[in-house]
């Protein structure tokens, strides 16, 4: 399997994210950095750090682990508004030429406190109207000298950013990651993004998102390379089939009891729906996906979960890659031991595919 292969580091206010068993710490630097540098040593290419008001800033935990990291790639997730084009242009630039080309980068247009940092919204085709904007003011200011754009929502006059990102056979910037499922959203994506990432749906919806997603790239005149995908997703990984079913059931209770907490956002984006709505096809779909966890607090990558043995993972994320997958960003909790059983356990087998 040639894909890009991360992780999710958990940078939260409060601790016990999606029941990990880290309290103490868990957003100190010595605790993120242990996780950063166990990706490193099992195989990972790093890791997605998700954003959101209330909660450490992410530019600046992405830039401490990648000083304490060698090969650490940083997804770090950032919000048009929180950021303006040009200002975060120039940081991502500085921190990649920091790193040596180590930073990726992933828009993040859904619901936040934006008037916590002074920033609103207006309907959703404006939103997405705003995220186009900012993606494409980026990534000219990434490539180009003297950039000046005038749009709805931001503008820049003959910008320059130095230093500039690290070039690098078809590299010529950060990848740019993007997620959404609404049809401003796809619009987006197929246009101005990279990477389209896809939570945990059943394949034949993942497959039926990326044709329309072709067909939209091709309506749209789409100037850059080829749309990639990628699936952000719970992987429960256990040594045996029957252990990781039995696991993954006494999770779901611990959340039926509300020992696990509920995800405040899980009713809001149009993916989040789509997610929930999978519940009423059955508590498993394509052989081991696990639909259950959302009836009962699950939210976002944590509503469906791929469950099973290293062998029956790796089958179902072949599954996907055939699709066209080349993205994927896995998770479970606690953080840090899964960072290592999957590494040592999973990665290999999905490694073997590319040999």
């Amino acid at each position: 399997m040639s894909a890009e292969l991360l992780w999710y580091i958990p940078n939260q206010a409060e601790p016990g994210h999606r029941g990990d068993a880290v309290t103490a710490d868990h957003n100190s630097l010595d605790t993120l950095t242990a996780q950063a540098k166990a990706l490193e040593e099992h195989g990972w290419g790093g890791a997605l750090i998700g954003t959101g008001w209330g909660r450490p800033d992410t530019f600046t935990v992405a830039t401490a682990l990648a000083a304490r990291t060698t090969t650490f790639q940083p997804l770090i997730a950032v919000r048009p508004g929180y950021w303006r084009p040009a200002n975060f242009a120039s940081a991502a630039a500085t921190l990649d030429h920091l790193t040596q080309g180590r930073v990726l980068v992933n828009i993040v247009s859904g619901k936040d406190n934006l008037a916590a940092y002074g920033d609103s919204e207006g309907d959703q085709a404006q939103r997405y109207a705003r995220t186009k904007e900012f993606l494409r003011i980026v990534r000219r200011l990434w490539t180009e000298e003297n950039v000046t754009f005038h749009g709805e929502h931001f503008s820049v006059t003959d910008a320059t950013v130095a230093p500039r990102p690290v070039v690098r056979g078809e590299r010529r910037h950060p990848r740019l990651y993007f997620g959404g499922a609404s049809a401003a959203a796809e619009e987006v994506a197929a246009t101005e993004a990279d990477v389209q990432l896809f939570w945990g749906e059943p394949l034949d919806g993942v497959a039926e998102r990326i044709d329309r997603l072709e067909r939209l790239s091709e309506k749209l005149g789409r100037e850059h390379a080829p749309l990639e995908y990628g699936l952000r997703v719970t992987t429960l990984v256990r040594d045996t089939t029957e252990q990781a079913w039995a696991d993954a059931e006494a999770k779901v209770e611990a959340m039926a009891k509300g020992a696990i907490s509920r995800d405040p956002n899980r009713f809001v984006a149009t993916g989040q729906q789509r997610l929930l709505e999978l519940a009423t096809r059955g508590d498993v779909l394509d052989d081991n996906l696990y639909t259950a966890p959302g009836r009962y607090g699950g939210g976002g990558a944590g509503t469906t979960w791929l469950v099973g043995s290293a062998e029956d993972v790796a089958k179902s994320l072949r599954r996907y890659q055939s699709l066209g997958i080349t993205h994927f960003v896995l998770s479970d909790t606690p953080y840090l031991p899964e960072i290592k059983r999957q590494g040592d356990q999973l990665l290999p087998l999905l490694r073997e595919d590319s040999r």
